[in-house]
């Protein structure tokens, strides 16, 4: 079996980023895993981690046009907390927390940098 591990996101500011990943993955028990002086930061849970780092070809930082990744929650409460949290802490929502299809719980949002994430639960 095979499972997604981690991702990574681009930043131009590390400081910038963490101040919003720091809070709002710690509200969900992720914790830093390694710095990389200068370049970025990876989070973890021990199953799943999330980097963001300065682009290694040293090219500005962008999003990708489509690109997103999703944080699957036990409860849409969690879910829409995630989301709101994620608000709070600066970003900007792309789809309020909802039902999509029955029993497709999703809620979306941009960090500061403009990376597209998504809090969801299913079934």
């Amino acid at each position: 079996m095979a499972a997604l591990s981690y991702c990574t996101l681009p930043t131009s500011d590390v400081a910038k980023a963490r101040a919003f990943y720091d809070p709002l993955l710690a509200g969900i028990g992720w914790g830093v895993v390694m710095e990389i002086p200068g370049r970025g930061v990876l989070y973890g849970d021990g199953i799943s981690m999330i980097g963001l780092f300065t682009p290694y070809d040293g090219e500005p930082a962008s999003t990708g046009n489509g690109a997103m990744f999703g944080i699957k929650f036990d409860s849409t409460d969690d879910a829409a907390a995630f989301h709101a949290k994620a608000l709070e802490l600066g970003g900007t929502c792309e789809g309020a927390p909802g039902e999509r299809s029955p029993g497709a719980f999703f809620a979306y949002f941009r960090d500061p940098q403009g990376n597209k994430l998504c809090a969801y639960k299913l079934g």
